[in-house]
């Protein structure tokens, strides 16, 4: 396994979920070919997307199906501010790659959001670290993990 994937596999024993990291076929950049690949609907994938809320990194852990509102996210966490952050400042708040961003493993905590629409499915595959890896958890094992709180993102 790739070190990225390990940091994230031990992040996911540490917080007592029993889970494992899968690895895909081929790369999964986006929710829609990690769906493909998993036999899920697309909205039980839960998009690590990182944004910059007033200039500090903020993670929305998302659902595949969701476009997030920047003006939502920025009501949420009361910021006058909120954009998406570009590759290099992904890496330096995550230690991970666009397309490859887990809910953990990352260098610090990052601040948190959880999408409510994730709630609706038993389980939701979140990515392992890297764009070819995925592992499963519910609704309540990624607001527990990421210290997340719950909101609307749209």
């Amino acid at each position: 396994m790739h070190p990225r994937n390990v940091e994230v596999q031990d992040a996911l024993h540490r917080a007592g979920i029993d889970s494992s990291i899968v690895v895909l076929d081929s790369h999964a950049r986006t929710a829609v070919l990690a769906a493909e690949q998993l036999g899920c609907e697309v909205a039980a994938i839960a998009n690590s997307l990182v944004f910059l809320a007033d200039d500090e990194p903020l993670l929305v852990m998302a659902s595949g199906a969701a476009r997030v509102d920047t003006d939502v996210i920025a009501r949420a966490v009361g910021a006058t501010a909120v954009r998406k952050a570009d590759a290099d400042q992904v890496r330096a708040a995550t230690g991970q790659a666009i397309g490859g961003v887990a809910p953990t493993g990352h260098p610090a905590p990052l601040r948190t959001l959880v999408d409510e629409d994730l709630r609706a499915h038993d389980e939701v595959w979140a990515a392992g670290g890297t764009p070819d890896t995925v592992f499963p958890l519910t609704f309540d094992q990624l607001v527990a993990l990421t210290g997340g709180t719950v909101t609307a993102v749209r």
